[in-house]
């Protein structure tokens, strides 16, 4: 009976995790986009720039957009964009990217000490010591 249960109550709770609202961004092939929450909480795709062969160049159009708000006096440091199907999150560390807005985050691009953009791994570090 106790295992009974258990199942029920296991089987409910994966339930009620895959319903909740996952925010997904379009899929169009190539376009950039920058996105913006609204007071009602709607999200807005502004299209930035259309094609884009790869998610670097469009996490680097935003990344121009965001440098380009700053020298103009803006104070945006963070800043979400979309491409195909996946949200891009630029932050002060580097560029994330995930599936979902509300999900997991992977690391797409790093800053290096410079504050450029590179692949993870491309930039090598000195050794321990040096």
């Amino acid at each position: 009976m106790k295992l009974r249960t258990a199942l029920v109550l296991g089987l409910a709770a994966v339930s009620v995790a895959a319903c909740a609202q996952r925010t997904r961004p379009p899929g169009e092939p190539g376009v950039c986009y920058h996105v913006v929450q609204g007071a009602d909480g709607k999200l807005k795709y502004n299209r930035l720039a259309g094609s884009q062969p790869t998610l670097e160049n469009c996490a680097a159009e935003l990344e121009g957009m965001r440098i380009r708000f700053l020298r103009m006096g803006g104070n945006q440091r963070k800043i979400v964009g979309a491409y195909q199907g996946n949200f891009l999150f630029l932050q002060r560390e580097g560029i994330f990217t995930g599936p979902t807005l509300e999900g997991h985050r992977y690391l797409a691009l790093v800053r290096t000490g410079d504050g450029r953009l590179a692949i993870p791994g491309a930039v090598a570090m000195p050794p321990e010591g040096q």
